[in-house]
């Protein structure tokens, strides 16, 4: 009777928003039903090889005494299995060349957008044949339902690897080099994905949102996303914007619309718009805003975000202004 919560308890790690079983595109489903292929001819061969071998004990068992090994009988056998350990290899090898291609299936003329990995946060430019329409957001990325969208994978400092199990299999960001993939989500959701290449002290902290939306919703976020920053509507927003300015905040990062144009952190022109700051480390909320502000490297050990010393008024001032930019 303990069995069955056990098993429930196994199994409920099979699906939810990061799971390959769970497969909500294209890619993702070729490679989920490359992974059930896997599974059944490992599960077929493990049951004939307990088979055989549960023959061969009994055969042995109940063998008359004296009797000499049938040599003959067993080199068949074990050249049988040789021969089929060479065709199962083959066959699985094949289906896995041929699943590979589904991760890079977009043509040349697709919406692109450029990921580049960081030390550790994402960054997304989503690239437009007008530049002054190009923009930049930051661990949450935007993609219209049922159409593909283009991924340009770059890192800027170690290898890092751009993993939504629900969309689309794993592949490298690699210093130097530009690989591709493609995303398509065939219903609208929020996917959770993940580097999956060990980065660094915070790469268990280098999580991504992909947030798939249908295609008008899609179109005006991206026409949100393309105007500048809001401007202050409240006193101690405005005062924010100001400590923002003074401090070297704005040296670091950009906020389009206002002077700072800072590159080595994200851009934060819309960042009170984001589910989660920190690359999913916390909640967006105007309390996890101030604390990180106040403390970042207690927070996330190692990043590159040094300790600006504020006072509780101009922590309280940057936390309505940041919260404010949507």
């Amino acid at each position: 009777m303990k069995i069955a919560p056990g098993c429930a308890l196994f199994l409920s790690g099979c699906a939810g928003t990061q799971s390959v079983l769970n497969a909500d595109g294209p890619s993702a489903l070729a490679l989920q039903n490359l992974i059930f292929l896997f599974f059944a001819v490992c599960g077929i061969v493990f049951v004939l090889v307990m088979g055989v071998m549960t023959w061969a004990l009994v055969r042995e068992r109940h063998a008359p005494a004296g009797q000499p090994p049938i040599e003959r009988s067993m080199g068949r056998i074990v050249s049988g299995a040789v021969v089929a350990t060479f065709v199962v290899i083959t066959f699985l090898t094949a289906a896995s060349f041929y699943a590979t291609p589904s991760l890079d299936r977009g043509k040349a003329d697709l919406p692109t957008i450029l990921v580049r990995g960081q030390q550790w946060w994402w960054q997304f430019t989503y690239l437009d044949p007008d530049p002054a329409k190009t923009f930049q957001t930051a661990n949450e990325l935007h993609i219209p339902v049922g159409a593909d969208v283009r991924l340009r994978l770059e890192a800027s400092d170690v290898i890092h690897s751009f993993w939504v199990p629900n969309l689309a299999g794993k592949q490298d960001l690699v210093p130097g080099r530009e690989n591709g993939l493609t995303l398509h989500a065939s219903k609208a959701g929020v996917y959770r994905g993940q580097c999956a290449e060990f980065c660094g002290l915070q790469h268990s902290h280098m999580a991504l949102l992909v947030v798939a939306e249908k295609p008008e919703d899609y179109a005006r976020w991206l026409n949100a996303q393309r105007g500048p920053a809001a401007v202050p509507a409240e006193s101690e927003a405005a005062a924010g914007k100001l400590v923002f300015m003074r401090k070297p905040c704005s040296a670091c990062h950009t906020i389009r619309g206002t002077e700072a144009a800072g590159t080595t952190g994200p851009d934060l022109t819309h960042v009170g718009s984001r589910s989660m700051i920190g690359a999913g480390l916390m909640e967006n909320t105007r309390g996890s805003i101030a604390a990180w502000i106040a403390d970042p490297q207690t927070l996330k050990p190692g990043n590159n975000m040094p300790l600006v010393p504020v006072t509780s008024e101009e922590l309280r001032q940057l936390s309505a202004y940041m919260s404010g930019l949507q």
